[in-house]
């Protein structure tokens, strides 16, 4: 029996670079510039190594995964090619492997194709994405988000120009915390997340603690984000607080923890994506709630709420892949909520 691939070649996945006159970089040099990571211990990381292994088991596990990753540059070179390395990558049978473990090429913002993994990946790939003649344009790559990448190598032509992109917006990044749909599942490829979307939407910067599985608002990572320079502050871990009343233990607790550290910072509350909620989901949306009624009863002018329905508005009912984790729709969804409150914030 043929094989998909050899009816339909555009199924096809190419796992070798065909450029052999390749000049390869390291884009942790200038003039690349690499977002929402850093580079420690041989990997590329979320947050740092020790806050990582102080805050709980998962999220050490999964800062490394390369969620809310930008590199950006700006070449004429007619193709683009990438050797990426990696430790690991996340592989499950409701969330595309071109999200979990492929990396987005955008040219001057608008998406252009998918460095794709190869079916059974292990340990890395290299894929190519070929241009329509030479010019010069502003490249974004987002990164995996549920894989860990320990080496990345970007290939352009040896003749080609390549100069830094233009900066985000002159303001500290938006940092969002929260489970396994803030991190990006189940997204078809990391652009459609929906903090990606709303950083090319808002050109601004952007850092992405989502855990899956493993937000749940402990005082080491209240402590962490508390002292991190940022715009906006997206608090969003309903989802992973065990049950009501370890959110209502914790949720207040790491507003207030952040809130002393930085008194004027904009904060954005957000309750599960969810369009249609159980009784122990609008309980849960009720302690989020309360979290900013109480901010705002004490005169707090920086603090704003959206809930879950409003988050899912667009997609209503066919927003998610398992009545839980958005597709690119429930993304999509979310932005479109999420744009005007942080366009009214940011100015």
């Amino acid at each position: 029996m043929k094989r998909i691939f050899e009816i339909d070649p555009h199924f096809k996945v190419e796992t070798e670079t065909p450029h052999t006159d390749a000049a390869f970089y390291d884009p942790r040099t200038e003039p690349f510039r690499i977002y929402g990571l850093r580079y420690e211990n041989g990997m590329f990381r979320r947050l740092p190594e020790a806050v990582a292994r102080s805050v709980n088991e998962g999220v050490y596990h999964l800062h490394t995964n390369t969620a809310g990753g930008r590199l950006r540059f700006q070449t004429d070179s007619p193709y683009i090619l990438i050797h990426a390395k990696m430790s690991g990558a996340d592989q499950m049978p409701h969330f595309p492997l071109t999200g979990s473990a492929g990396f987005d090429l955008y040219a001057d913002g608008v998406y252009e194709r998918t460095f794709t993994p190869p079916p059974g990946l292990r340990d890395g790939y290299e894929s190519a994405a070929e241009f329509d003649g030479r010019a010069m344009r502003e490249i974004t790559v987002h990164f995996p988000l549920y894989a860990n990448v320990t080496a990345l190598a970007v290939g352009l032509s040896a003749d080609a120009r390549l100069l830094p992109a233009a900066p985000y917006r002159d303001i500290p990044p938006i940092v969002y915390y929260g489970s396994s749909i803030t991190q990006g599942g189940c997204a078809s490829r990391p652009g459609n997340a929906y903090e990606n979307i709303l950083t090319r939407r808002l050109n601004a910067d952007h850092i992405n603690l989502g855990f899956s599985g493993s937000a749940r608002g402990e005082d080491a990572i209240a402590d962490y984000i508390g002292g991190l320079g940022m715009s906006v502050f997206v608090q969003d871990y309903d989802h992973n607080a065990p049950d009501a009343a370890h959110l209502r233990n914790t949720h207040e607790r790491l507003f207030r923890t952040v809130r002393q550290k930085q008194p004027d910072l904009p904060v954005v509350m957000l309750s599960r994506p969810k369009y249609r909620l159980t009784a122990e989901e609008a309980e849960r949306r009720a302690i989020v709630k309360a979290t900013f009624d109480n901010a705002r009863a004490a005169g707090d002018k920086h603090v704003y709420f959206l809930d879950g329905p409003a988050l899912m508005a667009l997609a209503r009912d066919e927003g998610t892949v398992d009545n839980c984790h958005p597709n690119d729709l429930g993304f999509y969804s979310m932005a479109a909520a999420l744009e005007p409150t942080l366009r009214d914030i940011l100015g």
